[in-house]
């Protein structure tokens, strides 16, 4: 199954023998980034900051990996002259490890790579070629549902857009709170996409009661997931090296609540996530470690699932 397993192990665990019940895939993408710059470094920076993190998770009340085996596979090579030939790059590299053997969590790299995960996923055996019965439920301050940006189609800032190209049946956003007007009318008309916008469920009048609205709405999802969680979601003071943090954003708690709703709810299958934009950061490895705790809490809560 898959391609090679890396050296450097998530959750600095072991190299094993064998099948993997949890595969740790790395994108070193960065071709569009707008801001901030270091997300190619991003995915690397996460698995050694992984190594500090607590196996011990309360939800599944046992220590990772509780007699799972999780492994790390070789990084994307980054091949590809062209923006179009590294997403086609990034879609075969991925389409190895996509084949429902092992639960993927993907560290990137820029959110660009989202179309490419949705083309390498979209034969799952779990969709069988059928996009459109997927929910993507992306974590992020921005919606990413521009047309193009500066002229490019495959921008970050439209990752969101060309993964419903693509094909994508169902889009809940949670968190956004920079985007366009451009965007504000395609979420208002596109009856594929639903936005909790930041400011409704953090404000300090009303919020809580958005917020388990919200909650409420994820239970009730039903069919196969993905989940995208682009770090920037939560707010920029737990990710400052993120390549545009935002103020306002997801406490890191909000962010472990929708992650176990996710997993908890009963109708749905969440067939795999990324964890994306992590940039290391030069005088602080807040950034990184937040993201390595957030993909732990991933397949924490894939685990306790089963």
């Amino acid at each position: 199954m898959g391609g090679e397993f890396s050296e450097g192990q998530f959750l600095g665990l072991a190299p094993i023998d064998g099948d993997a019940d949890i595969v740790i895939l790395s994108l070193p993408y960065e071709l569009t980034t707008s801001y901030g710059q270091g997300t190619a470094n991003g995915p690397a920076a996460c698995i050694e900051a992984s190594g500090q993190v607590e196996l011990y998770d309360s939800l599944l009340d046992d220590d990772l990996p509780a007699g799972y085996s999780i492994v790390t596979a070789q990084p994307w090579d980054g091949e590809g002259g062209t923006l179009e030939e590294q997403l086609e790059g990034i879609e075969q590299y991925l389409k190895e490890w996509f084949t429902g053997d092992a639960f993927p969590v993907v560290l990137g790299g820029e959110h660009g790579s989202l179309p490419a995960e949705m083309r390498a996923l979209s034969n799952h055996p779990t969709l069988g070629g059928n996009l459109d019965r997927l929910t993507l439920v992306q974590i992020d301050a921005h919606a990413d549902l521009r047309d193009e940006l500066d002229g490019e189609k495959y921008s970050h800032a439209c990752a969101a857009r060309r993964a419903l190209d693509e094909g994508v049946g169902n889009l809940i956003q949670i968190g956004v709170r920079a985007y366009s007007r451009e965007e504000e009318d395609f979420i208002t008309n596109d009856e594929r996409v639903k936005t909790w916008f930041a400011r409704d469920f953090i404000t300090p009048c009303g919020g809580e009661k958005v917020w388990h609205t919200l909650l409420a709405e994820i239970s009730r999802i039903e069919g196969p997931v993905w989940l995208t969680l682009d770090i920037d979601g939560l707010d920029g003071s737990l990710v400052p090296d993120t390549g545009t943090p935002v103020p306002g954003g997801l406490a890191y708690w909000q962010a472990i609540e929708v992650i176990e709703g996710l997993f908890s709810a009963s109708g749905a299958e969440v067939i795999g996530a990324d964890v994306v934009e992590i940039v290391p950061g030069s005088e602080s490895n807040l950034t990184q470690f937040t993201a390595a705790m957030l993909a732990t809490k991933i397949i924490a809560a894939h685990l306790a699932s089963l």
